[in-house]
């Protein structure tokens, strides 16, 4: 079962143990891993972490390293395609309380689910989306 979905940077900062990831978030995704539940990420995720590499923001690895976790089924992130729903669900994500179309394509991800963010995005903690931080 989906408990959440984590913004590309949480789901990195989770895989890598950085301690930029906040201790409720970490919390929170530990104890969906030991609950057998699911943790979401867009496929947007994937589609900006070749963004953020190719400004060389993040080590080129990264993606690669994100792809084997994925692939392995006992991982806690799940990823999950870019739906029309979710696109629909775009519309209760106001754009001028999230203006990053990834930022609000994960929101979108998280209101269709009906789970949290797990995010340090001070937009999307600012908006109407329920956060983890």
């Amino acid at each position: 079962m989906i408990v959440g979905v984590a913004d590309t940077h949480a789901a990195l900062w989770y895989l890598l143990r950085n301690p930029g990831l906040s201790e409720p978030a970490r919390a929170f995704m530990d104890h969906a891993a030991e609950s057998g539940n699911e943790i979401a990420l867009s496929a947007v995720s994937l589609a900006e972490i070749i963004y953020l590499i190719e400004k060389r923001r993040i080590p080129p690895n990264l993606y690669s390293d994100l792809r084997i976790a994925l692939s392995d089924p006992d991982c806690v992130l799940k990823e999950v395609p870019l739906r029309s729903a979710i696109v629909d669900a775009m519309s209760s994500v106001a754009r001028a309380e999230v203006p990053d179309m990834p930022d609000r394509i994960i929101a979108a991800t998280a209101l269709y689910f009906g789970v949290p963010v797990i995010s340090r995005d001070g937009k999307i903690r600012t908006s109407s989306v329920p956060t983890i931080w």
